[in-house]
């Protein structure tokens, strides 16, 4: 069901996503040997349990990939106790449910939620949240070294192009990088690999950032990185070749810092202004953080996630 909605709403945007479905449907079985290791081996693997067709399981990891809405904050207590919150929403734009007052796919994917512990010889080397299928990683924790998000960001840069006139509510977005990958260009990494590739190799906060920073990628990102000390928190601006910004907390609001989908520098677009109403809770909740339960806490490697629900949409309208 999930993945007919999604190869149904990408044959909307336009030709290089319908592209895209083409190639995968052809030559899906043959799409792990393009990838690097582990991931392309724990994609044939899921195939293989599943039975579901390797193109499709691609297809299902391209998706978390190009169409996520999300806000992430770092927080810094009195004491200097740094805490990594963020949402990560899927299915905003993708069929909203007048009967049952929500978003199609949302509803598909809220059972996927698991949380997942990464083990060498049985000690904990890093924990993530993950969709059940999905390999890559778009919140994770280092205990006691670093913690890390991903949010997409809304470009030009080679990353979301719009294809064709649509009204503000349907605006799409496809993966230009995604689609060169498929089509032999393959100097970039995957930005939910990157993502899990710094959690398992990373052994700082300064090389972790090092590394979201200058690794080339298949598409423009906000990576969201905490440390383990005071001060220790920043959003890195990504472009597809290198980081445009790298924007260090004591120069956003000195005691946290916070970001969605838009670059820090400008105005998010007007039906989606998900800062404001999150500063407005940061400044309401205060840096005593009396009210406030944290996603992550590097010091003590806690890893939380909440499956949420909103019964009305959030549209200006």
């Amino acid at each position: 069901m999930l993945l007919e909605t999604i190869k149904n709403f990408a044959k909307t945007i336009g030709p290089r996503a319908t592209k895209i479905i083409s190639i995968l449907d052809k030559d899906g079985e043959t799409m792990d040997k393009t990838l690097p290791q582990p991931f392309a081996g724990e994609m044939r693997g899921i195939s293989n349990t599943t039975g579901l067709h390797l193109g499709e399981i691609v297809l299902y990891n391209i998706f978390y990939e190009v169409f996520s809405v999300c806000t992430s904050i770092i927080a810094e207590d009195p004491s200097g106790k740094l805490f990594h919150a963020r949402n990560l929403d899927f299915g905003l734009l993708l069929g909203w449910d007048l009967k049952n007052d929500t978003w199609a796919v949302t509803e598909v994917l809220r059972p996927l939620v698991v949380n997942i512990d990464y083990q060498k010889q049985e000690k904990t080397v890093f924990r993530a949240v993950h969709f059940a299928g999905y390999i890559g990683i778009l919140t994770g924790i280092k205990p006691g070294i670093f913690t890390l998000t991903m949010n997409e960001r809304f470009g030009l840069d080679g990353g979301y192009i719009v294809e064709k006139p649509v009204p503000l509510h349907l605006i799409c977005f496809t993966f230009l990088g995604i689609l060169e990958w498929l089509l032999g260009k393959r100097t970039g990494q995957w930005m939910g690999f990157l993502t899990r590739n710094t959690l398992e190799n990373a052994i700082s906060y300064e090389e972790a950032k090092d590394m979201l920073s200058k690794t080339e990628m298949l598409a423009p990102a906000y990576y969201i990185l905490g440390g383990n000390s005071s001060g220790q928190g920043c959003v890195i601006t990504r472009s597809r070749e290198k980081a445009d910004d790298v924007w260090e907390m004591k120069n956003a609001n000195g005691w946290y810092i916070l970001e969605t989908n838009y670059d820090h520098w400008t105005a998010p677009l007007v039906i989606d202004d998900r800062r404001t109403p999150a500063h407005m809770c940061m400044k309401n909740l205060t840096q005593q953080l009396t009210t406030y339960t944290a996603l992550m806490q590097v010091d003590k490697g806690h890893l939380e996630t909440w499956i949420q629900y909103c019964p009305d949409p959030c549209w200006p309208w």
